[in-house]
């Protein structure tokens, strides 16, 4: 048995063969481990075939083919994932090594899927995504104190 190039654990009959051969994928995390090991395996056919329409305007097949002759793939990292079943759309991010001619590459991006005619496609991605600034509330000097003493904030905490 081969394990799965997605890094998923499971051998690669059981995991992404399948969805490579056809079978729809279970959402969209199944979708993006699946493009992963056709990265790997050099199905550029596949990944023709999991591109939305509106994704197909900016692809570029023979980039894609390059990629897949000169990459040595190191690994999927998948950060998180989300499905909403009811409107057929996900998100997921993850992290792609890989190396060309022995220089190292990360490809971190957060990728939108969408399920049509019952199969998941892939829409389109951010790269580098971060998260959202944090927002703290300013407390002004004679708001109360936050730390829930009951004294205005200048003779408590902000003195």
């Amino acid at each position: 048995m081969t394990i799965c190039p997605c890094g998923s654990g499971r051998g690669f009959d059981e995991c992404c063969a399948p969805i490579l051969a056809g079978n729809p994928a279970s959402g969209p995390e199944a979708l993006m481990r699946s493009r992963y090991s056709a990265f790997v395996k050099g199905d550029v056919d596949y990944l023709d075939r999991t591109l939305a329409p509106e994704a197909l305007a900016d692809y570029d097949r023979s980039e894609t083919e390059t990629l897949v002759k000169e990459a040595r793939w190191q690994g999927l990292e998948v950060r998180s994932s989300t499905m909403d079943a009811d409107s057929g759309t996900g998100q997921v991010e993850f992290v792609a090594r890989y190396t060309v001619r022995t220089k190292p590459f990360v490809h971190h991006e957060l990728a939108s899927f969408r399920r049509q005619d019952g199969q998941w496609l892939y829409v389109d991605g951010v790269m580098n995504p971060r998260p959202a600034p944090r927002v703290a509330a300013k407390v002004g000097r004679n708001d109360p104190c936050p730390c829930g003493s009951g004294q205005k904030y200048k003779k408590c905490c902000g003195a």
